[in-house]
């Protein structure tokens, strides 16, 4: 489902420096991915948008042209999941270097959580901080999630204040999410906020674990390892929350996107939900196409993460729904925490933070499996830029496309990269914090420049295996809807 159609091109960049290229520039490749198919084609580009995408089996004459032969362009990455953690918890990550991480794997626009800064984005003040914090440190666009709390829930003039902040829609807990000034929402909350989003026709964004009865774990439970932790969030949880959101669906007529999707089980509900017309689409996240239960180390709390990362045959089945639509986004979830809070040393999935870093690798994290089922690149930029684009009504990125933003990712989609590792084979890690559970896994798809409309604002420097910002910036802006 597309939603907020009548929105999509009244997005309006606002209090940044900076800006698009200011004359005509052509890029040319064999391989351009549009909405239409992937063909050579120029991409004219002039004041930051695109101008024309032409057809040509070679490079135009007569005009200065960025020739990259056989090397992808593809759309931006758009990216609706993201903590950066600031203001409060920029040592978490913070806007600069989560930005430039997302610069660095092709994403060229972000959506920042309400949450896990501090304080966290329930009110227009929360907000107004948020926005004085990004200032001058973005290197990608960033919009930003507003939150949903039984605190704002029921007091209408304050969400609406907030939605008038600009916010792209609200995102909610059903479950405990570990942060003190960020509740959990109950069934009735969910009612009344839903009622002022559908007003506005913005979305809600809900964490869908509805917490049941669970045995806790034994004494004799190993907490180093996983399935003692996976056993504390079973799949029935997400089952009935997504049957709550399908219900709300209908009742309010407001749109829903349900996060990180990790339980295949639960398919099924969103399948019967949409062909039904219920205004719900549903995303996951890299880790849980990438990883599976069976597979994580005893200890290794970097893999931690709610919803949890399940079985192998749940991973297969994901990949399964989002071959055919079921699953219309991917994002990252990137959550990060300082290692000490990840208890790396003592292994307790247990209590340990739960997040995954990841925001970085999300292009080729992708790319590596879905090739191999048989999905292709118009595929790719499907689920990963323009579903994540049209979900919170950024109608200016998500395709290449006369009238778009001139946001690109040049890649080589055949090229093997290694988390972490040091040197041209190498990918160093631009988060923060290294600690990844992707470090030292090779993946397939090399990030060789990104794009923000139209100025190059990074490129992969092969020959000493080396990130390569551009030296006058940053270059994002917020974006705030109007």
């Amino acid at each position: 489902a597309v939603y907020l159609q009548r929105e999509m091109m009244a997005l309006q960049y606002v209090a940044a420096a900076g800006g698009g290229a200011a004359s005509l520039t052509v890029l040319y490749s064999t391989r351009v991915v549009t909405p239409g198919g992937v063909f050579p084609a120029a991409i004219h580009v002039f004041n930051g948008r695109v101008q024309s995408v032409v057809p040509s089996d070679k490079p135009p004459k007569n005009t200065k042209v960025i020739d990259y032969g056989d090397l992808v362009i593809s759309p931006g990455l758009v990216d609706v999941h993201v903590h950066l953690n600031e203001p409060g918890r920029a040592e978490w990550e913070g806007f600069d270097t989560g930005t430039r991480a997302a610069a660095a794997g092709g994403i060229t626009t972000l959506v920042d959580m309400p949450l896990n800064s501090f304080p966290t984005t329930t009110t227009a003040a929360a907000f107004d901080l948020k926005l004085a914090a990004s200032r001058g440190k973005l290197h990608v666009d960033v919009a930003f999630w507003g939150g949903l709390v039984p605190a704002n829930a029921h007091n209408e003039s304050v969400l609406t204040e907030l939605l008038g902040r600009g916010v792209v829609g609200l995102k909610t807990f059903m479950s405990p999410s570990g942060i003190g000034d960020f509740e959990n929402t109950a069934r009735a909350d969910l009612e009344a906020g839903l009622k002022v989003l559908s007003r506005y026709q913005l979305p809600l964004m809900a964490h869908a674990e509805l917490p049941g009865d669970v045995d806790p774990p034994s004494v004799e439970a190993d907490p180093r390892k996983y399935a003692t932790y996976l056993a504390t969030r079973p799949r029935k949880w997400e089952q009935d929350a997504i049957e709550m959101l399908t219900q709300l669906a209908t009742e309010t007529g407001a749109p829903i996107h349900v996060a990180h999707l990790s339980d295949a089980d639960s398919l099924g509900k969103v399948r019967t939900a949409r062909a039904a017309g219920k205004r719900i689409t549903a995303e996951t996240c890299t880790h849980y196409l990438v990883f599976a239960a069976e597979e994580i180390p005893d200890g290794d709390t970097l893999y931690k993460c709610a919803p949890p990362i399940r079985e192998k045959e749940n991973r297969d089945r994901l990949w399964k729904a989002l071959k055919d639509g079921t699953l219309s986004v991917v994002s990252s979830d990137h959550s990060p925490a300082p290692p000490a809070d990840k208890l790396v040393e003592e292994g307790d999935f247990l209590r340990a933070w739960g997040g995954i870093s990841s925001l970085q690798f999300s292009l080729p994290a992708t790319w590596t499996k879905m090739s191999k089922l048989g999905m292709d690149l118009v595929k790719l930029a499907d689920v990963w830029s323009a579903a994540p684009a049209a979900v919170v009504g950024l109608g200016a990125k998500g395709a290449i496309a006369p009238g778009k933003d001139a946001d690109f990712v040049v890649w080589d989609p055949s090229q093997d990269v290694t988390v972490g590792a040091p040197g041209p084979a190498g990918w160093a890690v631009e988060h923060r914090h290294p600690l990844t559970p992707y470090h030292g896994l090779t993946l397939k798809g090399r990030v060789v420049a990104t794009y923000l409309r139209g100025t190059k604002i990074y490129a992969w420097g092969a020959d000493e295996g080396v990130h390569r910002h551009r030296g006058a910036g940053p270059y994002g802006k917020p974006l705030l809807r109007r």
